[in-house]
């Protein structure tokens, strides 16, 4: 497509977009006149600006083709508030509320005062006090973790490129009003809704928008009536991808008045949510109904044999909650903060808590090779005639046929085989030569290098007068240009090739009469040479690419290497090339054809960055959760497109912007470390379900059967919630955990089936030993009421925390999977405790007698008996049982974690509550729209 401009679009002086055209200086030094007051116009809607020209536009916006001023700019962001989808602020009162948000425990805490009211304070007292202690425990751990979240939210910002008081600067998404200018590049999210005012070749991909996978191409021309109001092509709207081309344009619209706004507003009321999260929300409602119904059924039945009233209901209370999972949302968010500043020791930075669980789970990884697998040093190493044999020509045609600017500090602009040819020890000689060096040749016009042609051309004059074409590029696609190509230049290329070498081939014609080439001028050529440069494996390379050869599949996605050099430094690196294709092969591919050949192509050489976007879509759809680590600008479109974008702290703004996850270093041994640590947290938050599921379920049913045969309650209501808080307690150190190593080897999963069998598997053999328990305390030592409820409290205790040792693993605990130190202490000192407790003042108060010491030694036979026997059922249940399946993600489950991954580009997240404000509460609410209605809502 061509470029289309608007007369009024004049775009000021922009040293990235090359000398302005005519006219355009002026409109960047001269003032705009003073445009009519905006506060006193109605907003303008998108779809009508798209039907109307650029200069009606401006004058409604009150804006310039050079943006508004910084004055004008801060009177409207006063009246339409910042440009966000939401607000996400951490508040001691939102994570109290959250943590109070239990029915079931202001029921018990009514009961409790019901209780205290009616003739026993002390009883009464005791259970609001452990209610509080546990309220306490999940509030100061969530609290903790929400406020390393919003520090490291904090110093996250998405910038635009703005003109504002007629200069470009970068400016934070989140500042722009109605009537700025702002500029698209390759690569860029669209930060606001615009009216076009330039759009030179621009395509914006919209499918979060409309679904549809074909870019969008833009124009600047007022469009005819339409019903569609995302069928636009003179408008960019917020949250959608500058796929190919450059542009500017006004912002119409902002925050949720936008059309991606109005869609992602719903989805930002609450954080993202992880698949892994998602289904502890539904295994929690499980758990709750399962808690329901034992309730329900506790209360009617104790009612029935004729117990007393609140004495039932605080039982049955106690007994739901204790079956609860209380501490999950706590564990979970002390375990991805931890994880977030793990991996920042690892020099990983983490943009979004839940990127750390879409680390985990990738199964394929698509990274470029310059840089990565090598030392992204290019340097120069010869030039070679045709027959192989050293030359100069070919180097001086080299720099001839080059877009790098030599300045004082050096080559500039242009690609590293440009700035590696001016700065190599041979070129020093001819620089200075001036008679046959590269100065001695005027350069008339140049047709830059693309990624179609793979090759870039100059016209020149040279010192016999004459005019020179020189075209300087990929080998195959200088030779394809060329006549009478030498037999032993394939010979050359192919030894060249196979000795991993990079090679850039030269080659000209004489041209009468050309000032500036073009592609249709790149003809009829005549071999000079080739020029070959070096760019060295990383020493460590191989290491890493074992490292993440364990944890999934590692493909290799570059630009300019032939496929031949590709392959080679990969198989050289270690890493099993099964297929290499080139960008001309996929060419010839449909989708399907693709998917098909993805998982056997190891290596992609020669590729577009439309390529790059077109593979990982692709490989996407197969339902594979992909990743791609890349640190151009023309890997910023397909950073997008990956589940998780990874760059480096060396890529350029547009690739860190479109990036999930910034390496400080760009080694892919780093990477390996984070993949690992996002699978370590969820198989550490695992644990604690699979705990919950088995012995504490197991000692909350016991308790409800005991309660049906015995005269007396098996424990009181204060009791339970003690030995639920110490519980709790000893599992909180569950997310420092170590895991073993072919855990980590796989994606993480998240299957409630696998769970339902793990809990009908290890809940019955923990309420096995609950009731043998029952047995010794009333058959063999003949308890009284307060010791038979010492007893089993001190042995429910013992089990439920002690067995997280042998459930936390699938090896043999101990002696070949060793717990953290934290992980060894916590739960043994909770039991210790609860150990303790009968022999301490609190016995009394409590409602615990001292227990004989024969006591003592049978519970450590049993223990000892369970925790073995539970060992013999795990061997057992893991024989038989696969590893957990992870269920794919439906389209649309996609479609909205795409939306909200976007729409956290415009999330507030505040430092500080400002005052006179006060925060319900939730913490994460839509933005206040500080907007004047419209017409419609008038």
């Amino acid at each position: 497509m061509e470029a289309s401009t608007d007369a009024v679009a004049s775009r000021p002086d922009d040293p990235r977009s090359g000398p302005p055209r005519d006219g355009e200086q002026a409109v960047s030094r001269v003032a705009s006149p003073a445009p009519p007051a905006w506060s006193q116009r109605p907003p303008l809607d998108l779809a009508a600006a798209a039907h109307k020209p650029v200069s009606v536009v401006l004058q409604e916006l009150g804006s310039t083709p050079v943006g508004v001023t910084s004055d004008q700019a801060a009177s409207r962001l006063a009246t339409v508030g910042r440009n966000v989808l939401a607000t996400h602020k951490v508040t001691a009162l939102g994570v109290l509320g959250r943590q109070l948000h239990n029915p079931l425990l202001i029921l018990l805490l009514a009961a409790a005062g019901v209780s205290a009211a009616t003739g026993d304070p002390t009883d009464g007292a005791i259970i609001a006090a452990i209610v509080v202690l546990s309220v306490g425990l999940g509030f100061v751990n969530e609290y903790r973790s929400e406020l390393a979240v919003a520090a490291l939210h904090a110093n996250i910002r998405h910038q635009a490129l703005v003109w504002r008081d007629g200069n470009q600067q970068r400016l934070d998404v989140r500042e722009l009003v109605p009537g700025d200018v702002v500029a698209l590049r390759v690569g860029d999210l669209v930060p606001a809704d615009l009216r076009l005012l330039e759009a030179n070749q621009l395509e914006c991909d919209e499918a979060v928008l409309t679904g549809e996978p074909v870019a969008a191409v833009k124009t600047t021309a007022p469009i005819p009536a339409s019903d569609s109001a995302v069928d636009l092509p003179s408008c960019a709207f917020m949250g959608t991808v500058v796929h190919q081309g450059s542009g500017r344009g006004v912002v119409v619209a902002t925050g949720s008045q936008t059309a991606f706004g109005k869609i992602a507003v719903g989805l930002s009321e609450r954080q993202a949510e992880t698949a892994f999260q998602a289904g502890l929300r539904d295994f929690s409602k499980l758990l709750v109904r399962v808690a329901a119904v034992l309730t329900t059924s506790i209360f009617v039945i104790n009612v029935a044999f004729h117990r007393p009233l609140l004495e039932a209901l605080l039982f049955s209370l106690a007994i739901a909650i204790g079956i609860t999972p209380q501490l999950l949302p706590a564990i979970v968010s002390v375990s991805l903060s931890t994880g977030s500043r793990r991996l920042a020791r690892r020099r990983v930075l983490v943009k979004r808590l839940v990127t750390i669980e879409d680390l985990g789970n990738i199964e394929v990884l698509f990274t470029d090779k310059t840089g990565t697998l090598t030392e992204g040093a290019i340097t120069f190493h010869q030039a070679l005639d045709p027959a192989g044999q050293p030359a100069t020509w070919p180097l001086v045609l080299g720099l001839v046929c080059n877009e790098a600017t030599i300045t004082q500090q050096g080559p500039v602009g242009g690609n590293a085989l440009d700035v590696a040819l001016w700065s190599a020890p041979a070129t020093q000689p001819l620089a200075a030569d001036p008679t046959g060096g590269p100065d001695a040749y005027q350069r008339l016009g140049l047709a830059p290098f693309d990624h179609d042609r793979q090759l870039a051309s100059v016209a020149v004059r040279t010192p016999a007068a004459t005019t020179l074409l020189v075209a300087k590029g990929a080998p195959e696609a200088v030779l394809a240009r060329c006549l009478n190509v030498p037999a032993d230049a394939q010979a050359t290329l192919g030894r060249l090739f196979a000795d991993g070498a990079r090679v850039i081939a030269v080659a000209t014609r004489q041209a009468p009469g050309l000032t500036t080439p073009t592609p249709s001028d790149e003809r009829g050529l005549h071999l000079a040479g080739f020029l070959t440069f070096i760019d060295r494996p990383k020493a460590d390379a191989g290491r890493s690419i074992a490292k993440l050869g364990g944890l999934g599949v590692v493909k290799v996605i570059t630009g300019d290497n032939h496929p031949i050099v590709a392959g080679k430094v990969c198989r050289d690196l270690g890493l099993d090339v099964e297929q290499v294709h080139t960008g001309a092969e996929l060419e010839r591919l449909d989708d399907d054809a693709l998917a098909a050949a993805i998982p056997h192509t190891t290596v992609f050489a020669r590729v577009s960055p439309d390529q790059k976007s077109r593979i990982i879509k692709v490989a996407r759809r197969t339902g594979v959760d992909v990743a791609f680590l890349g640190d151009g600008v023309n890997d910023a479109v397909a950073l997008h497109a990956a589940d998780v974008g990874i760059s480096v702290e060396s890529a350029t703004d547009v690739a860190k912007e479109a990036a999930d996850i910034v390496l400080l270093d760009k080694d892919l041994g780093v990477l390996a470390d984070g993949v690992m640590e996002g699978r370590r947290i969820f198989v550490n938050t695992l644990k604690y379900v699979l705990m919950a599921t088995s012995s504490n379920f197991g000692n909350m049913f016991s308790a409800a059967g005991a309660s049906l045969f015995l005269s007396f309650l098996p424990m009181l209501p204060s009791q339970i919630l003690l030995n639920n808080l110490l519980y709790d307690a000893g599992q909180l150190a569950i997310p420092t955990d170590r895991v073993d190593p072919e855990v980590l080897a796989r994606p993480a999963a998240w299957d409630i089936g696998f769970v339902r069998r793990f809990m009908s598997v290890f809940g019955p053999v923990s309420s096995i030993f609950d009731f043998l328990t029952f047995f010794v305390m009333l058959q063999v030592l003949h308890a009284s009421h307060a010791e038979f409820r010492g007893g089993w409290f001190v042995e429910s205790l013992a089990t439920q925390t002690l067995v997280v040792y042998v459930i936390r693993t699938r090896r043999v605990p101990f002696f070949h999977s060793r717990p953290s130190l934290p992980m060894l202490i916590t739960p043994l000192t909770c039991a210790l405790i609860g150990a303790a407790l009968p022999f301490t003042p609190l016995a009394g108060v409590l409602g615990f007698a001292t227990l004989p010491i024969s006591f003592f030694l049978i519970l450590l036979g049993m223990v000892a008996t369970y925790l073995l026997l539970v060992e013999i059922a795990k061997r057992r249940f893991y024989a038989v049982q696969a590893h957990p399946r992870r269920p794919r993600p439906t389209r649309q489950q996609r479609h909205q974690r795409r939306i909200q991954r976007r729409a956290a580009h415009f999330v507030h997240h505040p430092t500080r509550q400002p005052s006179g404000r006060r925060p319900g509460p939730g913490s994460t609410r839509p933005a206040p729209d500080r907007r004047r209605p419209t017409h419609d809502q008038r």
